[in-house]
């Protein structure tokens, strides 16, 4: 019977009981399934090599495109992340995460929205939305949207125009469903009279002084936070008498640098 059983062994995939038992010696074959380095190679994921799949970051990973600016003065949409990576140091920070369910015909399907909001304190923010099965997931997604939807943010002053800009330069108003933020200018030294939610996004778009006025649901989050994003987005939105001055029109970074981007083109 011995002889038998052993033949056996021997024939399943893994017979050794000793090894088949033994969880250290099955997770060191399989790459160390559920180790402690488990997610820390996943994270490891955002410093691997930047390789360009667009003519805008073509351009930027060459260098020829010196400033963020040169891509805001020409309304030129950016499709990867990794373009405001290299001109901003941006922070970022989890606004709120929340459960949505789906009801399907298997039941119920709860996924995690989550609220994230990027910015360098310094007139760029950015604002991201992601819903996912898994939390980490959604974070993950959220900031690089918000990162692809990073705006400049114009600022002015309150009076006499002395130092540097600290306040909205006009009165402008965001909506988002039945919430309304309205952003008033404010002398220096106010600081930002605002709730918490708006608060924290104007903190990131470098905005030191500011009053507010808000209606509606504000407890609905989501909504409170896409509003005052929405209101910082339209502070250039007004032509006001100083940027009236004619400027001449210049080439769109496609046209000046058209020669390389053909000669990439035909190497690929």
């Amino acid at each position: 019977m011995a002889e038998t059983t052993n033949a056996a062994d021997q024939r399943r995939p893994g017979g050794d009981r000793q090894q088949r038992g033994g969880g250290p010696q099955r997770g060191g074959q399989r790459g160390g399934r559920g180790g402690p380095q488990r997610g820390g190679q996943r994270r490891g994921g955002d410093n691997e090599k930047w390789t360009p799949v667009t003519k805008l970051g073509r351009l930027v990973a060459q260098g020829l495109i010196k400033s963020i600016h040169e891509i805001y003065l020409f309304s030129l949409p950016i499709k990867e992340h990794q373009i405001i990576d290299k001109f901003l140091s941006l922070k970022d920070e989890v606004m709120k995460i929340m459960p949505v369910q789906k009801q399907t015909r298997a039941g119920q399907r709860t996924r995690f929205k989550a609220f994230v909001v990027v910015g360098d304190a310094n007139g760029h923010v950015g604002l991201g939305v992601k819903c996912a099965k898994e939390v980490a997931t959604a974070i993950s997604g959220a900031i690089v949207a918000a990162k692809l939807s990073v705006i400049p943010v114009r600022r002015g002053y309150w009076g006499s125009k002395l130092g540097a800009p600290h306040t909205v330069p006009t009165k402008v108003t965001g909506k988002c469903g039945s919430v309304a933020l309205r952003l008033v200018p404010a002398p220096r030294g106010t600081g930002i009279v605002a709730a918490r939610v708006p608060k924290k996004l104007l903190q990131y778009a470098g905005i030191e002084d500011v009053y507010t006025s808000s209606r509606g649901k504000t407890r609905t989050m989501g909504n409170f936070v896409l509003a005052t994003f929405a209101a910082i987005t339209k502070t250039y939105a007004y032509l006001t008498p100083d940027l009236w001055k004619v400027t001449p029109l210049e080439k769109t970074p496609y046209q000046k640098f058209s020669e390389i981007l053909a000669e990439k083109k035909e190497s690929n």
